[in-house]
């Protein structure tokens, strides 16, 4: 029985049983990892560019609405030039001097559904948008620009709206398969990604 179990050993060391069941395991969950991950970021993509839709579809909507933000101008004072330039009358564009009209600057504010306009625009935009999305993710500028605008007439100005801070989640679990797939630990890969500010700008048609 000693003799038959030493002459097995040779064999038995060269006994492959079983290795092509580790290499399809090992195979496998590579294959499953890069699937996973043309899924994820097929989807990323499609996001970022609905973002961008939505971006151009909420500043389309924002410049014939009331302004989103409080304090926004009416209509154009005169400037320290305006109020001294007589011979120019109201009507006259802005553009005439420097510093006829009042320049008002920016006006800016982040979206909120506590204002009609921006709750209006974000019931539109969010149906485009990753579910992570809030009211908070859309800003709303409103600035000067003289040659768009008359002395005493009403304001318009550039309306602008930013989408800030939009994070997109993975669903599928990237950083427990790569962990997998190089036997390492502490993968941060599919923990989310933050997209880069997007944003679109027309001048307003009119201020309600």
């Amino acid at each position: 029985m000693k003799r038959r179990a030493c002459i097995n050993l040779p064999r038995f060391a060269r006994d492959e049983d079983g290795a092509t069941l580790v290499e399809f395991a090992v195979v496998l969950s590579i294959f499953i990892f890069m699937i996973f991950t043309l899924i994820d970021f097929a989807r990323l993509g499609f996001s970022n560019v609905m973002a961008e839709k939505a971006t151009e579809k909420a500043v389309r909507m924002a410049v014939v609405r009331a302004p989103a933000c409080p304090d926004v101008a009416r209509v154009n004072q005169r400037g320290l030039i305006g109020v001294v330039s007589l011979d120019l009358p109201n009507g006259t564009s802005c553009e005439a001097r420097n510093g006829l009209c009042q320049d008002v600057g920016v006006v800016s504010c982040t979206g909120t559904t506590d204002n009609a306009t921006a709750a209006f625009i974000w019931d539109r935009v969010r149906p485009l948008l990753p579910n992570t999305a809030r009211p908070e993710n859309l800003r709303f500028s409103y600035s000067f620009d003289q040659s768009l605008n008359r002395v005493a007439a009403a304001y318009v100005p550039v309306v602008t709206v930013e989408l800030v801070s939009l994070r997109f989640d993975f669903i599928s679990p990237l950083g427990a398969l790569a962990d997998f797939a190089s036997n390492s630990k502490g993968s941060t890969l599919g923990e989310g990604f933050t997209f880069p500010a997007m944003s679109a700008s027309l001048p307003a048609e009119t201020i309600n």
